[in-house]
């Protein structure tokens, strides 16, 4: 795959620009529509020869808190609520420029990514594709009582569960099914959230340095510090649209009912994984 940008690339479908959850890094993400065929890409502008991270299961390079890719010796971070957007909308094909270490974090939903795309020049479809291929048998991975599986299923579906102590999260479910439910209003609105009682931790270890009320929820024993949740069940449709997003480095994921509890990026991508192990990606 070649650095330069063809002549289809010669203008940007949108752009914007904010600070990346964990880095703090402000960075600015160009869209620009691609090749038929040659799917999802970023490109770090940034560094020299402009190198090329397809966004793919074999260029993950880290799943903590966010997923990562690694390629030609540069790295992609927080990937998945772009990559999400891009192919809950249909836009298979994307070249996307990048002037930093990870993409903008923005509100903490998708919901800033879904307007942009539905506003530019790329050919969105509105709707996750399809794929011809489908899942026959279950495949699954777990730890301790957290897994995901995609089970056969006629009808391409995700549902998500969640469990937390703190009493304002709770378990809450949800489950969504793109032939019938909109990206842009079910999915995408979904912010990101937070435990107060990990914060100082988590920025001991150098994460979440730009993370703040402003772009992402907080739960803490007395319940959310930054009121009102656009759903009731917001954190469960966020976990799911983290889903949506590891497995669109398939690809277009195969037809399956995709069910998760309690998982992580980490199980995520071992599901992405293993799929890839029984059919070839599209």
């Amino acid at each position: 795959m070649s650095a330069r940008r063809s002549k289809l690339e010669s203008q940007p479908a949108f752009q914007r620009s904010g600070v990346g959850l964990h880095s703090g890094i402000a960075t600015q993400v160009s869209v620009y529509p691609a090749q038929p065929g040659t799917g999802r890409s970023f490109v770090r502008v940034d560094l020299p020869d402009t190198p090329i991270i397809p966004a793919t299961i074999a260029a993950v390079k880290s799943t903590t808190l966010s997923t990562e890719l690694s390629a030609n010796n540069a790295s992609a971070r927080t990937v998945e609520h772009l990559l999400a957007s891009l192919m809950a909308m249909g836009v298979q094909d994307a070249r996307i420029e990048i002037d930093g270490p990870e993409v903008p974090l923005l509100d903490g939903s998708a919901a800033l990514w879904v307007e942009a795309i539905s506003s530019s020049g790329l050919s969105a479809t509105g709707q996750l594709p399809l794929s011809q291929r489908s899942i026959t048998e279950p495949v699954w991975v777990y730890h301790n009582d957290a897994f995901v599986a995609a089970l056969p299923s006629e009808h391409l579906r995700f549902t998500y569960g969640i469990e937390f102590d703190l009493e304002a999260i709770g378990q809450q479910w949800y489950s969504w099914q793109p032939e019938s439910q909109p990206f842009a209003t079910e999915v995408a609105p979904a912010r990101t959230f937070g435990l107060a009682h990990q914060i100082e931790y988590l920025r001991s270890q150098g994460l979440i340095k730009g993370g703040s009320l402003d772009n992402a929820l907080v739960c803490g024993p007395e319940g959310w510090l930054n009121p009102p949740l656009r759903f009731a069940n917001e954190p469960a449709r966020h976990k799911l649209l983290d889903l949506v997003g590891d497995l669109s480095l398939l690809g277009v994921p195969p037809v399956a009912h995709y069910l998760a509890f309690k998982a992580s990026h980490n199980l995520h991508v071992q599901l992405a994984q293993k799929i890839t192990q029984i059919i070839t990606p599209t």
